[in-house]
C-alpha cells in the first residue's frame, strides 16, 4: 500500500483494479474492491493498520465486474451512481462465475466460485460530497466510459481517482461507452485545473498528462474507425481486423494477457457498433 498524501492510500498489487483508501476521523472511505476472495481478505487485513474512525464506506467507480465482484466481502456501506445501482438490481442475487467474452480481467482467473453482489445503500445522480472531516471528497458523474461511471476527487489534496477513463498498457473497455462524451471528459483533464493533480487510474495507478493524451488519441481513432463501419457489411472478420489494428496502438502490453485484450476489443467494438451505429 502506498501513501499518496497524508491519509490517502493506493494499492496496486491486486489484479484488475487499483484500490484506494482514504482515512478520515469518522472512518475509512474505500475506492473499489478486489475481485478474488483471498485478495479481499488480504485488503481487509491491510486496512486494519490505518488509523481513523470505525465507519466504513466503499465507493464503486462504476459497475464493472472487475471492481464490484468482491464488494460484498468488504462488508461496507456502498455508495455509487444511480445507474450503477440499477445495474446491480438487474443482476441475479447470486451467480456462479463463468468465463464470458468481454475481456474483463476476472475472466482470466479460475476458482472465483459463487458471487453475491453488494447492494448499494447510497446513490446519487450528478454530484455528491462526503464530509467525514474538513477535507471533503467529491464524487462526480462521468458517463463517457459507461453509464454510472464517476470520478472521485479530493480537491484539497489534489487527488483524482479516474476509474477506467484512462488505462495504460491495455486497451480500454469500449462496449458500454459513449466515445464522444468520453473524449470530452479527457479534454477536461488536459486543462490547467488538473495539471498538478495526482491522477489515479482504476487499472494502473499513477497516470500522467501524457497518458491522458495517449488515451484520448486512441479513443479518437477508435471512434473514427467504428463510425467508418456505417453502411458496410460488417462481419466478425471485419470486427476482428479492426480490433487487431487498434491493439497495435497499445504499447507495453503484457503478452500473457494478449488474448484477453484482443477479446476485450472485439467484444467492445461489436457492442459499440450495435448500440451506436445500427440502432441510430
Amino acid at each position: 500500500m502506498q501513501e499518496i498524501t497524508n491519509r490517502v492510500f493506493m494499492e496496486t498489487q491486486y489484479p484488475g483494479v487499483t484500490l484506494g483508501a482514504i482515512s478520515r476521523k469518522h472512518g475509512l472511505v474505500l475506492i473499489d474492491a478486489p475481485f478474488r476472495p483471498d485478495d479481499g481478505k488480504s485488503w481487509r487485513s491491510s486496512l486494519l493498520n490505518l488509523s481513523g474512525g470505525i465507519a466504513r464506506l466503499m465507493i464503486n467507480l462504476d459497475g464493472h465486474m472487475d471492481r464490484t465482484m468482491g464488494a460484498k466481502s468488504l462488508d461496507c456501506t456502498v455508495l455509487c451512481h444511480n445507474d450503477t445501482a440499477e445495474a446491480f438490481q438487474n443482476r441475479p442475487a447470486s451467480i456462479k462465475a463463468q468465463v464470458s467474452d468481454a475481456g474483463a480481467m476476472w475472466e482470466a482467473y479460475n476458482g472465483l466460485g459463487s458471487i453475491r453482489w453488494a447492494s448499494s445503500q447510497i446513490t446519487f445522480s450528478d454530484e455528491v460530497q462526503v464530509h467525514w472531516d474538513n477535507n471533503p471528497i467529491v464524487l462526480t458523474s462521468k458517463p463517457g466510459i459507461a453509464e454510472g461511471s464517476i470520478w472521485v476527487a479530493i480537491p484539497d489534496d489534489k487527488i483524482l481517482f479516474l476509474g477506467d477513463s484512462v488505462v495504460m498498457k491495455q486497451p480500454p473497455f469500449l462496449g458500454h461507452s459513449n466515445l464522444p462524451l468520453w473524449i470530452e471528459h479527457l479534454n477536461t483533464l488536459l486543462t490547467d485545473t488538473y495539471q498538478d493533480y495526482f491522477l489515479i487510474g482504476g487499472r494502473n495507478g499513477f497516470l500522467t498528462q501524457e497518458n491522458v493524451l495517449q488515451q484520448q488519441k486512441f479513443l479518437i481513432t477508435a471512434n473514427e474507425e467504428i463510425q467508418n463501419l456505417a453502411g458496410q457489411k460488417v462481419t466478425n472478420h471485419v470486427i476482428e481486423q479492426l480490433a487487431s489494428k487498434l491493439l497495435n496502438l497499445i504499447s507495453n502490453m503484457d503478452p500473457n494477457y494478449y488474448e484477453n485484450y484482443r477479446r476485450r476489443l472485439v467484444w467492445g467494438i461489436n457492442a459499440y457498433y450495435q448500440t451506436h451505429i445500427l440502432e441510430n
